[in-house]
């Protein structure tokens, strides 16, 4: 039987080359390896634009343990976070300031508003003690496009440091650390890049890495430390997931016979406006508006119906080959439709038929 296709922000289905790669066994220390880490964030840095001011270090774990390392090494312990939190992931990064222990305070927005450039202005004209800023560029919990440009100049002319989140974002969407005066960004193999999970980095300005050293309350995510041993032996310091670096240079690899990033926007901008237009032809109302969506993750109200049950929806998708997300929403019942991974039109067109059919036939839907 085929796997199920995975309509997820990640991870998310991944390629037969990409799945292929895990079957070699490495060895850590071993000189091959090395050179495959070494050519991965090299690879990675020149998708960030960092080539010359930044230095992209590798972490083993989720996306979150690359965020968390972030904060930790480069908002100083007598430094203040103010996180721009308009989702889930938001203020998950407000929650990770709390466990450190680090000053921090919330500009809070709506599920579907996103932070406003002059009111992020005044935040920071009115509070000097704030040294950073936390945003998430692309907010899964509802697939909310943030105004980085805009937001990322605001943070530099105020001479305050940005954190970004991309996770859900690096590699489709163009970003330019180094134009943008981004001091951290914080992604993950198994998103965009069409990895698997396991390895999670930060794309960090070198200065900034360098002033952050002491900073860190972990010794496992000590950014400083692995940027330094790294550059001194080529290897990771603690068991790196070898069969993940594999697998992301094996996705790394096809991302840049696809064309890169200009290539793997086009075909998610593909896939979201398939789904946008057939769900939407079928009754099924997107949550933000489209101007605010970005082609990650689509949110859609759920049916209008006393008897809608998600979990009844999922199993009934499932059992057809098509992996749902929930919705993220308390307020409104809400459920989610991943266009990334290695699918493209014609997947896209599949799902849109079971999730139709499904509802139609459970009766939620006209």
């Amino acid at each position: 039987m085929r796997e199920p296709i995975l309509l997820t922000p990640g991870p998310l289905t991944t390629s037969l080359a990409t799945k292929t790669a895990m079957l070699t066994d490495w060895g850590s220390w071993d000189s091959r390896f090395n050179q495959l880490t070494a050519s991965v964030c090299h690879d990675l840095l020149a998708i960030a634009g960092g080539q010359g001011s930044h230095v992209c270090v590798p972490l083993q774990g989720s996306g979150t343990f690359a965020v968390e390392a972030a904060v930790a090494n480069l908002v100083p312990r007598g430094g203040k976070l103010l996180v721009l939190a308009g989702g889930a992931y938001g203020r998950r990064m407000a929650d990770i300031a709390r466990y450190l222990g680090r000053e921090h305070s919330l500009y809070t927005t709506a599920d579907d508003t996103p932070p406003d450039a002059a009111t992020l202005a005044m935040l920071l004209h009115d509070d000097p003690a704030i040294t950073h800023v936390g945003l998430v560029h692309c907010e899964t919990s509802t697939g909310m496009l943030n105004p980085l440009a805009e937001l990322a100049a605001v943070v530099h002319a105020a001479g305050r440091r940005l954190i970004v989140d991309a996770m859900s974002s690096f590699g489709a969407l163009p970003i330019d650390v180094a134009a943008l005066h981004i001091d951290a960004l914080v992604a993950s193999s198994n998103k965009c890049l069409e990895g698997v999970p396991g390895m999670g980095f930060v794309i960090v300005n070198q200065a900034s890495l360098a002033a952050s050293r002491g900073n860190s309350h972990s010794l496992a995510l000590d950014l400083a430390a692995q940027h330094d041993y790294l550059q001194t032996t080529g290897q990771w310091r603690f068991t790196p997931p070898t069969h993940v670096v594999a697998a992301l240079r094996a996705a790394l690899d096809q991302y840049l016979a696809e064309g890169g990033q200009p290539a793997r926007l086009a075909r998610y901008a593909a896939n979201a406006a398939q789904l946008q237009r057939t769900l939407g032809e079928a009754g099924l109302a997107l949550f933000l508006p489209p101007a605010l969506q970005a082609p990650i993750i689509l949110t859609f109200h759920a049916p209008a119906h006393p008897d809608y049950r998600f979990a009844t929806f999922y199993q009934a998708v499932r059992e057809q080959g098509f992996v749902l997300y929930p919705g993220k929403l308390t307020t409104q019942e809400t459920f989610r439709v991943g266009c990334i991974g290695a699918i493209d039109q014609a997947e896209i067109g599949q799902a849109c038929h079971v999730i139709i059919s499904t509802l139609r036939q459970l009766g939620w839907l006209a």
